[in-house]
Formats: structure tokens, C-alpha cells, sequence
């Protein structure tokens, strides 16, 4: 009988010690590495949120419900929203993280993982490419020790990096490779280099290939170049992303040919910061919808991906005609200094046309362009005037003085172009298939930083749309927009084990309050912080406490579908044996 009670005992106490959690499951209470506690919990996925605590064990989200244990660290999220990582579709932080591998500025919006790789990526490089790069370098100067994307991102993780960072192979930097800045297309042994390089890194782990058809030498490349680059691509189960070949007059063709390419290829292709670009283009938004739904209709799989402004960011040279830039930067300069390719341009910018895209034109007037990075200190007091207002001061017209600075600055002259619509903004948001980009760099208001002025997206654009067009306006639903900043675009990369809150998955992880999450960066004074995310983890470490950055950079190179383990002695394939991305 004695013996009775006290097995009764110790199954009351078994049955008491275990809690049931949110997802149903039962977690015995334990010690963890890291809890947070009293959040409410948006899955990534979508659903309602709940209430519920995370434990976190290593890198890994080891439980989720309620009374789960203790920790030797313990984050209290009562008040605020408890999300997996965001994910940044477009970063140009590829040269910001070797100068400050804290990525403050978009850490501070909860951003986990940035994704690289807009037509040109860190590698594959050759020596050529080296001596390129390293004399065309702008505020931010280092060395180049690596030659392929891997190493490229595998030296930012060994670096030491706040954010995970994941890349695509630039289609622009293999033609590069073996072409240079021609204006052909590349002949059968080109073309299987190409595709050799492609392959390699795919096996190293990129996520597929990027393009960006309206720059040269991209846009020397045609449809059948990029299907034979992709279909290389998509043996390793990795995406095509595009800079579209227009986002103006011809964005309805330029549509056409990415849907071509993702069908011919048999890979899904997302487009890169979607717009319709002008104010004559602004109606067509409503017909390249129409276009993407007829193409996931009939099973293709395209998405795309934007930022929350009407205004893009780029150079000079998506205002002049690509066959001036042939041959790279030294020949396009030596061009704009010759009096009858001068007053050939004139002619040719201030002309409609569809044989390239004049984002010039799609402005409406030089008043729209605002120009915000140099690389000659000795312009960099012309940062953030209108290209009217440089014209007006030198007493010249707007496109002689576009064709003066990049001779003087010996660049591309970064340049705003206002170009889109707020309504159009908003449609897009309401996108079921669209996910969100910064399209800039990772900044902080500090140091080499402050030399340039960045488009206000590189501090605020996922704050922006939280507070903007989530809470503020209500385009859509707060766990909706949260679906399309994790688990939408981790699903489009095949990235295995992150973008939900779920047990086993990495702990990357955004804690922000929806009630005051805001941008505060503007075209004027773009170095400012978004402010309302409070805490955010990534790889299971504390990266910023209570709005302040802990100085941990727990970054890792997230590799794409395709990834070997070859280059860094390890396999990652799942039970069946397909190659699993990281």
C-alpha cells in the first residue's frame, strides 16, 4: 500500500513538472541558455499571435509555452511582439559590414539576415577584377583576401558580423569574368566558364543567380545568356532574382522576360524592388500584378520584393545610355570628355526612348534627382542638392553637369531618383507574394559613414512599413507583414531552419513594440536610427538589449540549397539525401 501512495506521488509530481505549450507540445521545465518570457509570439507563419515564453538552448529554439524553467539570461517581452528575424531581400551591406560588422542600422530594425547579390557579387573574382575593385574603392577602403563568393562571406563571418549573411552569384560579375565590359555575347567556351563559375558557387552555397539588366555591361547580356547561367542555377534547386531589364516604359516586356527565363530554366524567379517608374508607367503597376498572377496560376513560382519609398537610389549611369559605358568606368569617363559623344548624349538623354531605360527622363526633371554619395572629397559638399541645384550653381544644364561629375568624381555618382507613386507603394504592400528590401547599405551615424548620404531606406525601411503602412495605415495585418519579412522569403531561398518561431529552428529573433515602431531617416538627415525594435537575437546571442547594440556579432554565413560541404569540410543533407540549405 506504501509502496502504492508513493508511486502515486511521484507521478503527480512527473505530470506537474511538465507544462503544455502553445504548439501542443509538452516541455519538461529545464535550464536554458536564454528565455524570453511574456511576449506575444507571431510565429512567422502568419497565424494569430499568442502568448507564450521561448527557450533558447545554443543556437536553437529548444521550447515555447509557458513555465518552461529558468536561464542563465532571461529577456521580459511583456508588452511587445516576439517575431523570427527579419529578412532584408536586397542588402548592399557588402562593403559596409568590413568597415562596422555590427550592422547597426539594420539591426535596429530587427533584421537577422542580409541577402546579397544585385547583378555583381563579393566573387568570383580574378585578378583583373582585384585591381578593379580595388582602385574604384570609395569612403570605405580594405584588401581583397578572398576570390570566390564563399570565402567572400565566409571572411565576414570569421570577420565577425551582427547579422547572418547569405549571397546570389551576380550574373554581371560572371560575365565580367570572362568578358570583361564588352558589347557581345559570350561565345561557347565563354558561356561554359560562366556556367562553370555559376556552378561553383552554387556549390559553395549561394542562394542562385542575381541580375541587374539595366546597367552595362549587364545589359549587353541577352534572355538566352540568363537561361543558360539559370538552368546551371537550378540543378542546385537555387532562385533567379532580377533587377529587371526595365522598371519604366518597358516594364510590362521586362516582366515577360523574367516570367521566359524562370519557365526556359525551370527555376522560381523573384524581381527585385518591383516599381513602375515614371509617371506615364505609374498605371501599369496594375497590369504587372496581373502578369505575376497569371504566371503562379499556370505554377510558376515568381515573387517579388520592394522598399517603402517613392524615391530609387543608384547612380548617374541609369541616366546614360549603356553604350557609353563600355569598357568599364576609365572608357565611359574618357567618352564623357569628348565633345561629339557629348553633344551626342545631350541629344540622346533628353529623347524617349524604349532601347534603354533614361531614368533621367522618368524623373520628369532635374529638380527629382537628388544626388547623395561621392567619391572625390572634393564634391562631397554638393551631397544632398538636386542635380538642378548643381546645374544652377556651375551655370550649366542638368545633363552637361551629370556628364561633368562622374568625369570629376571618376564614378557612378550616386544619385535619388523620385520615380514612383504612393499608391503604388501601397498596392504593392497588399501583394500576397511580395517581400521587402532595403536596398542599401548597413549603416550607423558615425565615422566613414557620415561622408555620404544614404537613401533614408538604409535606416528605415522595415520600420517604416510596421509603423507606416502596418499600424499606422493598415495595408495589411501585422502577422501578415511578418509572414513576408521571414518565413515568405526563407521559404523562395530554401533556406532550411530559420523564418519561424518554431522548436529546432535557429533562434533569430525580433522583439519590437508595434505601438511605436517608427522610421525617423529622411531624404534630408538620413543618419537616424529607427527606434521601437528593443531587443533582437541572433543565433540564439543577445545582439541588441534594450534598444542598444551589445557589441556581439554572431553572424554566420547562411548557405543556399545547393551547398556541398565540400569547401568547408562538412555535408548538410537532409534524411533523404537532398542538399538542404543552412
Amino acid at each position: 500500500m506504501l509502496k502504492r501512495i508513493i508511486l502515486l506521488i511521484l507521478l503527480s509530481i512527473s505530470l506537474v513538472s511538465c507544462k503544455g505549450t502553445a504548439t501542443g507540445e509538452t516541455t519538461p521545465a529545464t535550464q536554458f541558455d536564454l528565455l524570453v518570457v511574456n511576449g506575444m509570439v507571431y510565429d512567422g507563419l502568419g497565424g494569430e499571435p499568442y502568448r507564450a515564453d521561448i527557450g533558447v538552448q545554443g543556437d536553437r529554439i529548444a521550447a515555447i509555452g509557458t513555465g518552461l524553467g529558468t536561464a542563465a539570461q532571461t529577456i521580459d517581452a511583456v508588452g511587445l511582439a516576439v517575431a523570427p528575424g527579419f529578412i532584408n531581400m536586397l542588402s548592399w551591406a557588402t562593403e559596409s559590414l568590413i568597415e562596422d560588422g555590427r550592422s547597426q542600422g539594420d539591426i535596429r530594425q530587427g533584421v537577422t539576415l542580409e541577402v546579397m547579390g544585385e547583378g555583381t557579387s563579393m566573387g568570383p573574382l580574378n585578378d583583373r577584377m582585384k585591381a578593379e575593385y580595388l582602385q574604384q574603392q570609395g569612403d570605405i577602403k580594405f584588401d581583397i583576401n578572398w576570390t570566390t563568393l564563399g570565402e567572400y562571406l565566409q571572411f565576414l563571418q570569421d570577420k565577425g558580423i551582427s547579422t547572418n549573411v547569405a549571397s546570389f552569384v551576380g550574373a554581371t560579375t560572371v560575365r565580367i569574368h570572362e568578358l570583361g565590359y564588352a558589347d557581345r555575347p559570350p561565345d561557347a567556351d565563354e558561356l561554359k566558364r560562366m556556367q562553370d563559375l555559376v556552378r561553383e558557387a552554387m556549390e559553395e552555397g549561394a542562394l542562385g543567380v542575381g541580375s541587374a539588366l539595366i546597367y552595362a555591361p549587364a545589359f549587353y547580356a541577352d534572355t538566352a545568356e540568363l537561361i543558360a547561367l539559370n538552368k546551371i542555377s537550378a540543378q542546385y534547386g537555387g532562385r533567379y532574382i532580377s533587377h529587371i531589364r526595365s522598371e519604366g516604359d518597358r516594364v510590362l516586356e521586362a516582366v515577360d522576360e523574367l516570367i521566359t527565363i524562370a519557365r526556359e530554366a525551370n527555376t522560381g524567379a523573384e524581381i527585385y524592388h518591383l516599381k513602375a517608374a515614371g509617371r506615364k508607367n505609374w498605371n501599369k503597376i496594375d497590369q504587372v500584378f496581373e502578369k505575376v498572377a497569371a504566371a503562379r496560376s499556370a505554377g510558376l513560382d515568381i515573387t517579388a520584393d520592394m522598399y517603402t519609398y517613392t524615391a530609387g537610389a543608384t547612380g548617374l549611369d541609369a541616366a546614360m545610355p549603356p553604350w557609353v559605358q563600355e569598357g568599364g568606368l576609365d572608357e565611359w569617363v574618357k567618352r564623357l570628355q569628348d565633345p561629339v559623344i557629348r553633344a551626342r548624349l545631350v541629344r540622346e538623354i533628353t529623347t524617349a526612348t524604349d532601347t534603354w531605360e533614361n531614368w533621367y527622363l522618368g524623373a520628369g526633371n532635374a529638380s527629382n534627382i537628388l544626388l547623395i554619395g561621392f567619391k572625390n572629397p572634393a564634391l562631397k559638399y554638393l551631397t544632398g542638392k538636386t542635380l538642378a541645384e548643381v546645374a544652377a550653381m556651375r551655370g550649366t544644364t542638368p545633363v552637361i553637369t551629370m556628364m561633368d561629375l562622374v568625369v570629376e568624381d571618376h564614378s557612378r555618382v550616386s544619385a535619388a531618383y523620385f520615380v514612383m507613386s504612393e499608391e503604388n507603394i501601397r498596392k504593392k504592400i497588399a501583394q500576397p507574394w511580395m517581400a521587402f528590401d532595403s536596398d542599401a547599405e548597413s549603416l550607423a551615424p558615425e565615422g566613414v559613414f557620415l561622408l555620404s548620404n544614404p537613401h533614408p531606406r538604409a535606416y528605415g525601411n522595415f520600420a517604416r512599413l510596421l509603423g507606416k503602412y502596418v499600424r499606422d495605415e493598415q495595408v495589411i495585418s501585422l502577422p501578415e507583414a511578418i509572414r513576408r519579412l521571414t518565413s515568405f522569403p526563407a521559404a523562395n531561398l530554401k533556406i532550411k531552419d530559420r523564418g519561424s518561431i518554431k522548436k529546432g529552428y535557429f533562434a533569430d529573433i525580433t522583439i519590437f513594440n508595434p505601438a511605436t515602431i517608427q522610421d525617423h531617416a529622411t531624404y534630408a538627415e538620413p543618419h537616424q536610427y529607427a527606434t521601437g525594435v528593443v531587443h533582437v537575437i541572433v543565433n540564439g546571442v543577445p545582439v541588441l538589449l534594450d534598444a542598444e547594440h551589445t557589441g556581439a556579432t554572431p553572424g554566420r554565413f547562411v548557405r543556399g540549397p545547393g551547398y556541398s560541404g565540400q569547401q568547408m569540410g562538412e555535408t548538410n543533407r537532409n534524411s533523404t539525401g537532398i542538399i538542404v540549405g543552412r
